[in-house]
């Protein structure tokens, strides 16, 4: 008999198996003891994992940044009062790549990925998404400030691209150490920047492709080299660079978020002799309101649809407390049906 990881490693080779998979996602920190009352287990994410009889387990390496002083890998309010998302970062009157240079940028000598690794060695019979999450995009939104970033795209390109490369220098480095002390112990780098919105990318495709896709590029050589399989998370509509994902080495998209502009299942459909998938139940409205009978029948549509090759996950994987634990249930059962 087939283990989780062996189930679902055969679905990102698209090997168009009779195998079904599930992924719960991440509870969020309020929604564990709501589905720990309700099914009467333990208040844990492993505890639903076991119970929902979840396939994969998500364990992030960005805990093994060790710095001496305990400092985080990126700050982007160094030196100045940054109170929300929105406001602008350490970098928003860069004018000059000497401007980049003077910031503190980590050191990936400082990772110790120890801990990581026996976290990893305890779920040996599960699918494990794993490596840095690199969310190099969503880190030069912050250390610009989104909109004065975009702006900046056409204003100082050059400030823009030295920034990028800086903060991926680091990504490329701790991700190269960590999947070399990984070994076969996991076989899925997975990581994540929200390249869209509800309605559209955030920038022009073009810019995508000149700012965005060749720091990309270079994390899936890391992994490709370390022979994983790439599975990438974006939220958002992003159907414009799909075609740029798969050129580009993805091999699994995350999270599909259905009710995005472009992201249904049957408009996904195109690129299933090139993409595995792990979503597709949209998590927005649809699990929230729907009966347990709808969210099953959901399941078997979205599975008939964009399958063999998809392991059945909400549309985001942070489930939040409005969801009932009868549909996530519901989700979980319907995913492993024959």
């Amino acid at each position: 008999m087939k283990t989780s990881r062996q189930k679902v490693l055969d679905i990102f080779n698209r090997k168009n198996t009779d195998d079904k998979a599930f992924w719960t996602g991440h509870p969020n920190d309020a929604t564990i003891p709501i589905f720990a009352r309700e099914w009467g287990i333990e208040p844990t994410r492993e505890a639903i994992y076991n119970f929902l009889d979840d396939d994969c387990r998500w364990i992030v390496a960005d805990s093994g940044y060790k710095h001496p002083e305990g400092l985080p890998a990126f700050d982007p309010a160094y030196g100045v009062d940054r109170e929300s998302l929105s406001a602008a970062g350490c970098f928003a009157e860069a004018e000059d790549v000497k401007d980049i240079e003077k910031y503190p940028w980590p050191n990936p000598d400082y990772c110790d990925f120890t801990e990581v690794y026996q976290e990893i060695d305890r779920h040996q019979d599960k699918a494990i998404f794993t490596g840095m999450w690199s969310p190099f995009f969503h880190l030069i939104a912050d250390f610009f400030g989104m909109e004065n970033y975009f702006i900046r795209m056409y204003e100082n390109p050059k400030v823009i691209e030295a920034a990028t490369e800086r903060i991926v220098d680091f990504y490329v480095a701790a991700n190269d150490k960590f999947f070399a002390g990984l070994g076969d112990r996991g076989d899925t780098m997975f990581f994540g920047n929200d390249f869209g919105t509800q309605l559209d990318l955030f920038i022009s495709p073009d810019n995508f492709r000149r700012f965005v896709l060749p720091s990309f590029k270079r994390l899936i050589e890391v992994g490709k080299k370390h022979n994983k399989k790439i599975m990438l998370h974006s939220c958002g509509s992003i159907y414009r660079i799909i075609p740029d994902l798969i050129d580009a080495g993805v091999d699994v998209l995350h999270p599909i978020q259905a009710q995005a502009r472009g992201m249904s299942a049957e408009e996904l459909a195109q690129y299933k002799n090139d993409l595995a998938f792990v979503g597709g139940i949209d998590a927005q409205n649809f699990i929230v309101n729907a009966t347990p009978e709808e969210v099953g029948e959901e399941v078997r549509r979205v599975r008939d649809i964009l399958g063999p090759n998809i392991v059945i996950s909400p549309s985001h994987e942070e489930i939040l407390p409005n969801v009932p634990p009868a549909n996530t249930l519901a989700m979980a059962r319907a995913a492993k049906e024959d």
